[in-house]
């Protein structure tokens, strides 16, 4: 089977989850809730901080078009893997960054460009990103799925996931869907 799922943490989900839904090879992304410790959380619950899930975007994708490694080279580009427990305004465990396995294949990958970017000293502080199995994950709530194409009005939209999806676009046009 060429098809494959990873679970991405990167800050706010709508970021993450429209930029890899243009993605040629990205069968489908999701919006959702990973490695918490209550069962069925919601958005309101998460952004309190009190559950320990991350906000992340489950990723399915064809192997045969994109590879792994291309996932999470886009993910790197897509976050600051620096910054503990937040992503630019955005301040909290939920918007931790993280990748969630579900093999020792997807454990070796990650590892393998984790040491990569530390060995080039690509950043000046240290890479946070947890690199954890993932435990469990709960699919956000329907409307934050395509959230960004959805709500174009929505002032978070505009100022911060449109100037981060300007730069991806921009960065991985080889790579987006015709």
């Amino acid at each position: 089977m060429s098809h494959e799922t990873i679970t991405l943490a990167g800050g706010c989900f709508w970021c993450i989850e429209s930029a890899y839904n243009q993605i040629d090879g990205v069968i489908s992304a999701f919006s959702g809730y990973a490695n918490g410790g209550t069962e069925n959380p919601d958005y309101e619950s998460v952004c309190s901080g009190s559950t320990g899930y991350a906000e992340v975007v489950q990723v399915t994708f064809d192997t045969k078009v994109i590879t792994r490694r291309e996932i999470l080279e886009i993910f790197f580009a897509l976050h600051d893997p620096t910054q503990l427990n937040r992503q630019g305004n955005d301040q909290g465990t939920q918007y931790r960054g993280g990748i969630y396995y579900i093999n020792e294949a997807q454990k070796a990958d990650a590892e393998k460009i984790l040491r990569e970017m530390r060995d080039m000293q690509i950043y000046l502080n240290p890479i946070v990103t947890e690199l954890e199995p993932l435990q469990s994950y709960f699919q956000a709530e329907d409307y934050h799925q395509d959230y960004f194409n959805n709500n174009p009005e929505n002032v978070y939209c505009n100022m911060v996931v449109a100037p981060k999806l300007a730069k991806f676009k921009k960065t991985f046009s080889a790579r987006l869907k015709r």
